[in-house]
C-alpha cells in the first residue's frame, strides 16, 4: 500500500481479482483491476477523498490492511472474492475495526452456484452491492461517502 491521504477510503480486492479482464469475462467483464482502481479514484476524488487500493491473494494481508485502516481510513469498500464464502477471520477483522464497510461483488452471486449465496462479510457490512459489474465499485465508493457524511 502507498502513503495514506487524510480522508481516504480503503478499497480491497481479494483472491483472483488480479485476473480481472481475462478471468471468465462472460461473468466478470473485460475491465481490468487497473480500470476498477481508476473508477474508484475518480469517484472518491469527486467527493474529496483519496483512495488506498489493495489486491491480495492472501487472507492475512487483507486482514492486516483492515487492521491498519482502523486509524487511517474513513471506511472500506471490499470485494473479498471467494473469501466472502469462507472467511470468518475477514468478517471478524471488519467487525473489529468498526469502520463503515461496503461489500461489492461484480456478478450477481445470487444467480450463481448455491455456495456463493452465503456471505460471512454481509452481516458485518453496512451495505452490499451485487451484480452491477465494475460500476458496483463506484456505487460502493459513493455510498460509503454518504455513510461517512462528508
Amino acid at each position: 500500500m502507498s502513503e495514506t491521504t487524510p480522508g481516504s477510503i480503503l478499497v480491497i480486492n481479494g483472491p483472483n481479482l488480479n485476473l480481472l479482464g481475462t478471468r471468465e469475462p462472460e461473468i466478470y467483464g473485460h475491465e481490468t483491476l487497473a480500470d476498477v482502481e481508476a473508477l474508484c479514484r475518480n469517484a472518491a476524488a469527486q467527493a474529496g477523498y483519496g483512495v488506498e487500493f489493495l489486491q491480495s491473494n492472501h487472507e492475512g494481508v487483507l486482514i492486516d490492511a483492515i487492521h491498519a485502516a482502523r486509524t487511517t481510513m474513513v471506511g472500506i469498500v471490499i470485494n473479498p472474492g471467494a473469501l466472502t464464502h469462507t472467511s470468518v477471520a475477514l468478517a471478524d477483522a471488519i467487525s473489529g475495526v468498526q469502520l463503515p464497510t461496503v461489500e461489492v461483488h461484480i456478478s450477481n452471486v445470487h444467480q450463481r452456484e448455491a455456495f456463493r449465496h452465503h456471505s460471512y462479510i454481509s452481516p458485518v457490512a453496512a451495505s452490499v452491492i451485487v451484480g452491477a459489474g465494475t460500476n458496483g465499485y463506484v456505487l460502493g465508493v459513493e455510498h460509503l461517502v454518504h455513510l461517512v457524511g462528508r
